[in-house]
């Protein structure tokens, strides 16, 4: 049994490294297209289908099975095709304040108006690029300055084709048991979408008390969620 881990916009696997440790499974930290181990791929090609494609092919590399698949913030748009192209191997999914706005629709346009003006002014040729002020705003605001300084410095760019790019959500037809984590101090995926993402979901909901980058704030108390679902 395992855990595979799927980082959000604007970040790559490292965003996973304080977790880790604390799980009591082993764990594969996926880079997305463009970002870490899979660098050279050019971000102004990246699809979604692209994205889950990757996790696969990491999976399928290290023969994973019984898999707790934990999507965080954007990812919540991949993992619905990481199951379709792998359900067998999927025991349980894990989505952490993760970002699951209407099938067919854009994630660009399910966001918090005021996230949404900060993230297009982010974007320059096709790439988004978070500044470090607007994301400490929206990311940090449960970290201490040496904390927010570590997850500010892990920043990366992303494809900005992935925010407007139609979402499919037909992997969560399959039973495949799932949870929701919600953030409740969460400045960036904010609370009424999360709601929103829960009520399409119909995901058993775990609360917990960090901003969105629980991973990183509070890297302890997201792991005893996920191991108490991996069991």
């Amino acid at each position: 049994m395992s855990f595979v881990l799927i980082h959000g916009a604007g970040f790559g696997a490292n965003c996973w490294d304080e977790v880790v440790p604390y799980l009591s499974a082993e764990a594969l930290a996926v880079d997305l297209p463009g970002r870490g181990t899979r660098a050279d791929v050019a971000l102004g090609t990246v699809t979604l289908a692209d994205c889950a494609d990757a996790v696969r092919e990491d999976v399928e590399a290290r023969d994973l099975r019984d898999v707790v698949l934990v999507g965080h913030s954007f990812a919540g748009v991949t993992v619905p095709l990481v199951l379709d192209r792998i359900p067998g191997r999927i025991r349980h999914v894990v989505l952490v304040s993760a970002v699951v706005p209407p099938d067919g629709s854009r994630v660009l346009d399910q966001i918090d108006p005021g996230v949404r003006e900060l993230v297009e002014q982010s974007i320059t040729a096709g790439v988004y690029h978070q500044a470090r002020v607007g994301a400490a705003a929206m990311l940090c605001n449960d970290m201490d300055e040496a904390t927010a300084a570590s997850a500010l410095n892990r920043l990366a760019d992303d494809s900005a084709a992935l925010l407007s790019e139609p979402v499919n959500l037909r992997g969560y037809r399959r039973d495949i048991p799932r949870t929701y984590v919600h953030l409740t101090r969460d400045q960036c995926y904010v609370e009424e979408f999360q709601q929103r993402s829960i009520a399409l979901l119909r995901a058993e909901v775990i609360d917990l008390d960090t901003g969105h980058m629980a991973m990183i704030s509070a890297p302890g108390k997201l792991a005893a969620v996920l191991n108490a679902v991996h069991g």
